[in-house]
């Protein structure tokens, strides 16, 4: 069986982060079909500090996620999974909320974790994604 040359296609989206090259990665990776989207935080344009709460956050990762998507020529409608890191657990509702506005007719699988602490402290909510886009 030979595989599909498109499928074998790695195509980088980039948003522009300096730590995407000091750390090593990319904003998404679109792979045939499939499209993952690294970690997304509530980073704002600008270096403006992100909303205080985690429902702000978590509108804010979805925005990115949403952009992200349409680099990689699909959208939010296309999510087949999310990953959230979330702190505190208090704040589950509120990210509940902000991810079913999104995804509530889409239904991705999730999965949540709460942890102790983000990268910046600032930060209450990390949501990663994954997409399939059907090939044209």
């Amino acid at each position: 069986m030979t595989p599909n040359a498109d499928a074998l296609q790695r195509r980088l989206i980039s948003s522009g982060s300096l730590y995407e090259t000091v750390v090593g990665y990319s904003r998404a990776v679109r792979v045939g079909d499939r499209v993952f989207v690294a970690g997304c935080a509530a980073i704002m344009p600008d270096g403006a500090d992100p909303p205080s709460d985690s429902y702000g956050q978590a509108k804010r990762c979805i925005e990115r996620i949403g952009s992200a998507l349409e680099d990689a020529g699909g959208s939010l409608a296309d999510v087949v999974r999310t990953r959230v890191y979330l702190t505190p657990a208090a704040d589950f509702e509120a990210f509940g909320r902000a991810h079913g506005e999104a995804f509530g007719v889409i239904r991705p699988a999730n999965t949540t974790v709460v942890v102790a602490a983000l990268i910046d402290p600032r930060w209450l909510i990390e949501i990663e994604a994954e997409a399939v886009i059907a090939q044209a």
